[in-house]
């Protein structure tokens, strides 16, 4: 989630206008906000009349949204990949807007940004393992395949060898320092490097891959036959997985020919259809919020086929 700063809306969401236009809420319609941030996109589906159940697991979030005490909001502590399990009843549109938030990277705190020093945390829900932890306990090749998988760092294992050397770490500025040095950096160069290694962890440690995979699962469940999903994301690891999560969810899998060809059954019927094409933001949106430049909005339509019984995505072994 990356909404931008202004003077008088800490937050703006990504991508506003083409997230509620698909998932095209009605009075009386219930919709998930699954990350519900700082409220953008439930506040704008509020304000169509339908009723809103939003999930976060960052308890901040969740404080937040209860001072606002909006009519029609429902909010609920947990990783969205319980939606279904946490709501108990079918539902007309779910949203995921992925990622760290910009109220999280702009808290020095929360250890999740290299622009300020602070605590090496990076922990979404303020619960389990830090990011301190991780690489100061972490063997090297752990390490490396982390910055290699979720970083796409192509010198992981050098950078892995000097965070080995320099432990322990405890800030976000020693970590930054650490991987800017293994890999060279110099002060005008236009991309920090430590950008990729700060994405990787962090990934790691709130497990984003993994629970992505769970929470379209749980929305495929959730969704009532003629249900809509959208979802945001913000890098390419995100994106394939929604991609392709779509594509063999509506039976576009590659595969087969005219002799033989694939034969579906009740297990593997298409339960989406009507998948949009990517929507990224547009010329004007990223110039009011560059962080827009990164999002890409996919959506799709729930049939009435049963949910598929097959998991989404291959966790790595670390």
């Amino acid at each position: 989630m990356t909404p931008a700063p202004t003077a008088t809306q800490p937050h703006v969401p990504v991508l506003l206008a083409e997230v509620v236009a698909a998932l095209a809420p009605a009075p009386g319609e219930t919709m998930v906000d699954a990350t519900f941030g700082a409220g953008g996109y439930t506040r704008a589906l509020l304000a169509t009349g339908a009723r809103v159940i939003a999930f976060d697991r960052d308890p901040d979030a969740i404080a937040a949204g209860r001072a606002a005490n909006d009519d029609g909001l429902t909010l609920i502590e947990a990783e969205f990949s319980r939606l279904d399990s946490e709501i108990g009843e079918p539902v007309d549109g779910v949203t995921f807007d992925i990622g760290v938030s910009s109220m999280q990277l702009d808290q020095a705190a929360r250890g999740f940004s290299f622009q300020a020093d602070g605590p090496l945390d990076m922990r979404m829900a303020q619960a389990g393992m830090t990011a301190a932890e991780f690489v100061n306990e972490a063997d090297e090749d752990a390490i490396a395949n982390v910055l290699y998988h979720y970083g796409d760092e192509p010198k992981s294992r050098r950078v892995a060898r000097a965070i080995v050397a320099a432990r322990p770490l405890t800030r976000t500025s020693e970590l930054a320092q650490v991987v800017r040095k293994a890999l060279g950096h110099r002060a005008h160069d236009k991309k920090d490097p430590a950008t990729r290694a700060f994405q990787a962890i962090r990934i790691h440690v709130n497990r984003e891959l993994g629970e992505l995979a769970d929470g379209l699962a749980a929305a495929e469940r959730a969704l009532k036959p003629g249900g809509r999903l959208a979802v945001v994301t913000f890098h390419s690891l995100e994106d394939r997985m929604v991609k392709r999560f779509l594509r063999d969810r509506s039976g576009n899998t590659p595969g087969g020919s005219r002799h033989a060809p694939i034969v579906a059954d009740a297990a593997t019927a298409p339960s989406f259809e009507d998948v949009g094409r990517a929507v990224r933001a547009g010329e004007d949106e990223v110039a009011r919020n560059p962080r827009a430049r990164s999002a890409t909005l996919r959506t799709a339509k729930r049939t009435a086929a049963p949910a598929w019984d097959r998991p989404v995505f291959e966790e790595l072994s670390v």
